[in-house]
């Protein structure tokens, strides 16, 4: 059986404004800069990227109400960003939220 589960956290450091489907389902991009210190092969590395981040439905209506420098923990899936493109994006299932986001009422 496949798996393709991810985790990821960062400072947000790029949004686009929501956006809806033909079907009104409503839309989020972003992107994150992500830093930490891993171990690879046993040796210290540091890491720092920054990654492409798409939410959809409920998950993409709190997300547009994060501000930039917010620092978020996200989990979802890997998969391209958009349809038959090759970029990948984290596509969120899952929020947490580390630093500053507007989670009221919604």
């Amino acid at each position: 059986r496949a798996t393709n589960d991810c985790r990821l956290s960062g400072d947000l450091i790029e949004t686009e404004p929501l956006r809806y489907t033909p079907a009104r389902v409503p839309v989020w991009s972003g992107r994150i800069a992500h830093r930490s210190r891993q171990v690879e092969a046993g040796i210290g590395r540091d890491v720092a990227c920054q990654a492409e981040v798409v939410a959809v439905g409920h998950m993409a209506v709190q997300l547009a109400t994060a501000r930039l420098g917010s620092q978020l923990a996200l989990r979802g899936f890997l998969a391209p960003r958009r349809r038959g493109g090759r970029a990948l994006a984290l596509h969120v299932n899952e929020i947490e939220a580390v630093g500053e986001i507007d989670t009221e009422g919604v």
